[in-house]
């Protein structure tokens, strides 16, 4: 079923989607140049003062970086990093999903699924939300999954498995079929790793690259995922079934990078590059769609919505429904790090 719309030209003026619509090379350029630079700062950290806690700071910092490309890839996927679109698909790819181990084109076919049938029945990503809301204790367990490492395991070890093949496929076939699926990400991590090397951490690699993708992205991506589209007032309606949520300035540098908070907006003008959603957010603000909105004021006031199912309801193990099992696989090709965008 497609989702219903809004109009672009119902939203804002004319000139203000010109305005909106404007993509610059150089400013996504700097935006994925801020994600590396807090990423090299943050391992420097680690290498110049090595104790517990700058080490945890290191992870929440480049896990919240690595989210961040997956959020830059993201806009690759609608185009907008760059008016060209070899420069843009260049920079999501190589600078972006492959270091996280994506792949932009796999996901702009599945994602633009998912904005052509909001929060509908035959949304793909409509599993990431349906199950909600749930008991604290639920997501107690889940956070828990997600900040030891379980879910990102179980992820790559899917993604791994799958870019293998089937075992009965002759070895050349799967070795194609392997590069296929994550060789370029491989190549580019195995850049990362030498570079770690030829700087002189090369600890770096697994203790402040593959622990924050595989922990504290995890738990942000699921934060993410639930303030998108859980427990949203209407499902059909375009400026309810997709949320908004007001970021300070710790949740937008541990949390949410890179104007990810803005979705309404994104969702209704989802042509506009990242850096212009705050300038949609304040247009309508001040129009006559202000009071439909569906707008929190913080990560923390949506959690409180999303784990309001009472305690005593809560099923440990239970599962949601068919549809996530059978549409778990499926989502591993496609969009294991950037789901629900």
């Amino acid at each position: 079923m497609t989702a219903l719309r809004i109009r672009a030209r119902d939203l804002l003026t004319e000139e203000q989607l010109i305005a909106v619509r404007r993509r610059s090379t150089w400013k996504g350029a700097a935006l994925i140049a801020h994600a590396w630079a807090l990423i090299i700062v943050a391992v420097a950290l680690v290498a110049w003062w090595p104790n517990p806690l700058t080490y945890l700071l290191a992870v929440a910092i480049i896990g919240s970086r690595q989210l961040g490309l997956a959020i830059l890839m993201h806009d690759g996927a609608h185009g907008c990093l760059s008016p060209d679109e070899k420069i843009n698909l260049a920079m999501s790819q190589w600078f972006c999903a492959y270091p996280v181990f994506a792949e932009t084109r796999a996901y702009r076919r599945y994602h633009l699924q998912h904005h052509a049938r909001t929060q509908q029945e035959d949304d793909p990503d409509l599993v990431l939300s349906a199950p909600f809301p749930i008991t604290k204790m639920s997501y107690r367990r889940k956070f828990l999954r997600d900040i030891t490492g379980q879910t990102g395991y179980q992820q790559r070890k899917a993604q791994l498995l799958n870019a293998l093949g089937p075992a009965e496929w002759p070895l050349a076939r799967r070795a194609a079929h392997f590069w296929e699926k994550l060789g370029p990400q491989c190549a580019v991590n195995a850049v990362l790793l030498a570079a770690f090397a030829i700087a002189g951490v090369w600890w770096a690699y697994p203790l402040l690259w593959l622990v924050p993708l595989l922990t504290w992205m995890m738990v942000i991506t699921r934060i993410r995922n639930i303030a998108e589209h859980a427990v949203v007032p209407d499902s059909n309606d375009p400026l309810r079934n997709t949320r908004t949520t007001r970021a300070n300035w710790l949740e937008r540098l541990f949390i949410a990078p890179y104007y990810v908070n803005y979705h309404l907006e994104h969702h209704l003008l989802f042509y506009v590059p990242c850096y212009n959603l705050p300038r949609v957010h304040r247009i309508l603000s001040e129009s006559r769609h202000a009071g439909s909105m569906e707008v929190q004021p913080s990560y923390a006031a949506v959690l409180r919505l999303a784990t309001a199912k009472p305690d005593r309801e809560d099923r440990p193990g239970q599962v949601v429904n068919s549809a996530r099992r059978a549409r778990s696989g499926a989502k591993v090709d496609a969009d294991q790090t950037a789901g629900g965008f």
